[in-house]
């Protein structure tokens, strides 16, 4: 798949049903793990800045862009017809692929991360709105420092479960981080870091309009939700984003 660089991060020129193709085919017959990210401009702005997530983000094999602000910088460096004409949008990608599996039991789904309550909600959510779809497992681990034998605890559930599709839902930059620390010894299967995305299914957080994720302002109103939790987040992270954008237009001409 053909990929572009925005400040550094590879980002693969696809849409939902391109990416939702090359997953499946990644997880019906998996020897290894595989790690699928849907990046913003928070995620391009850290990879760009902070060597230890660059580090983890370099091992990932499909990396798409989430954001606006990513597909636009993408355009710019694309011919026309091939230019996308939408973001390849996290939470969307996981109905995406949740709904290409259904009736489908050669697919199966585990969710890892958030709350007991979160997981609950997201497991009666797909129940009731994708009928046929294979939840084979979920598991929450514990808030803070992890036990020394968690991640032995969480390969035995997912390797029991038999899943191929992992969502691993346990907040940016930890999930990328151990998606990427454990590669090697996570049993094989198609991994998502996703964010938010297990809040938004579940119904706990609210989702931006259609209109405002169109026009690249999800973030304004992200922080207008949840101010005090996002706000130093996007102040900084969009900061470097447009920073280093201009920085490399600079050097190019």
């Amino acid at each position: 798949m053909k990929t572009i660089s925005v400040i550094g991060l590879n980002l693969a020129c696809t849409d939902y049903e391109g990416a939702v193709e090359w997953i499946l085919d990644q997880a019906s017959h998996p020897k290894t793990a595989v790690a699928v990210e849907a990046a913003n401009t928070h995620v391009a702005a850290m990879y760009r800045h902070e060597s230890d997530f660059r580090d983890s983000m370099d091992r990932f094999d499909l990396v798409v862009p989430d954001g606006m602000p990513l597909v636009w910088s993408m355009n710019l460096q694309l011919e026309e017809e091939s230019r996308l004409s939408e973001r390849v949008y996290g939470p969307t990608l996981m109905l995406e692929t949740v709904q290409a599996t259904s009736n489908r039991p050669e697919y199966r789904h585990f969710l890892l991360g958030g709350k007991e309550s979160t997981l609950e909600k997201l497991r009666d959510f797909f129940e009731r709105d994708h009928p046929g779809v294979e939840i084979a497992g979920v598991y929450s681990p514990p808030f803070g420092q992890w036990p020394d034998d968690e991640n032995e605890r969480i390969f035995a559930e997912i390797t029991k479960s038999g899943a191929n599709l992992i969502w691993v839902g346990l907040g940016c930059p930890k999930q990328e981080h151990w998606i990427a620390e454990n590669k090697h010894r996570l049993p094989p299967g198609v991994y998502f870091g996703i964010g938010a995305a297990f809040a938004f299914h579940a119904g706990e957080v609210s989702q931006a309009p259609a209109f405002i994720q169109r026009n690249g302002l999800e973030w304004a109103y992200r922080i207008a939700a949840e101010p005090r939790r996002l706000f130093k987040r996007y102040l900084v992270h969009n900061s470097l984003f447009l920073w280093y954008s201009l920085r490399d237009h600079i050097r190019e001409d």
